[in-house]
């Protein structure tokens, strides 16, 4: 079918690594929303939207792999709706010893 057609070529379209990049950047700045990056995300020119669609999927690949936590949840300021809140996994250095 032409919609999974288009979804599959949507989603190999998108460099994961350059997006989950730009999101943990994002982070920096402390716990946000996937809606609240997604605008962020669209602010800076790095997406065509503000479509949360745009960093969900990579904040849920991160919390998956452990680079990304959920921190809680509020209540959204765009939808009025309760949602998660992510933060970056803060890692620890590691020591050298030679």
């Amino acid at each position: 079918m032409i919609t999974y057609e288009t979804r599959r070529e949507a989603h190999q379209s998108v460099d994961k690594a350059k997006r989950n990049d730009q999101i943990l950047e994002i982070l920096k700045a402390g716990p946000m929303t996937a809606k609240e990056v997604a605008v962020e995300l669209f602010r800076r020119g790095l997406t065509g939207s503000d479509d949360r669609n745009m960093a969900a999927p990579r904040l849920t690949e991160m919390v998956d792999a452990g680079r990304v936590k959920v921190a809680g949840k509020k209540r959204c300021i765009y939808t009025k709706k309760t949602v998660a809140v992510f933060e970056r996994v803060k890692v620890e250095k590691q020591l050298s010893f030679i």
